[in-house]
């Protein structure tokens, strides 16, 4: 029988080795050192020219080499984007947990669709704009304040509806919470 303990160590340690392995990389890639080493080989390339006569294979050897290098480092930087990304994200959610004012429905706003997120923005733009307008920028205007005004407002509304019914009804229209509040 397996021990899973061992196994489980095992690649914990194994993930440990890639992830100091592609951090020392990453580290050392944006360094000056490695801007200076690359610039080096550039230059020791060109002067090496005159010497292979400029030929095709002289051409293929710096080509193939930006080219591997290239390749690799996409998949470097790209980690390292996705681990700073979710560093980011995981203080911004404790940040908007342990507010008490802060609405908790912005935590993982981050897994929303594009329409979603551009319809949040619309909105945000729209409580910068009432902000402004009521010249006090430390007035707070948040997704909750809003939606319980909204909800205060149709229940003034569904309370004249009442009181008027004697008038003929209006037509039927939907509500969208994340419109502009009158």
């Amino acid at each position: 029988m397996l021990n899973t303990s061992t196994d489980k160590e095992t690649k914990v340690k194994k993930k440990s080795f890639f992830e100091k392995f592609a951090n020392k990389i990453t580290n050392w890639t944006g360094s000056s050192t490695a801007f200076t080493c690359a610039a080096f080989i550039v230059i020791a390339w060109a002067f090496s020219g005159p010497i292979f006569d400029y030929s095709e294979t002289w051409q293929l050897v710096i080509n193939t080499g930006t080219t591997i290098i290239t390749f690799l480092m996409v998949f470097l930087i790209q980690k390292s984007q996705n681990k700073d990304s979710k560093a980011i994200q995981l203080k911004l959610n404790e940040l908007i947990a342990a507010n008490r004012y802060t609405s908790n429905r912005m935590v993982d706003i981050e897994d929303l669709t594009e329409e979603e997120l551009d319809s949040l923005h619309k909105f945000y733009g729209q409580l910068a704009v009432l902000a402004k307008s009521e010249g006090n920028i430390h007035k707070s205007h948040s997704i909750d304040a809003a939606k319980v005004l909204w909800e205060t407002k149709k229940k003034f509304r569904d309370t004249s509806k009442i009181q008027e019914s004697k008038t003929p009804e209006k037509p039927n229209q939907t509500i969208d919470p994340t419109r502009p509040i009158d």
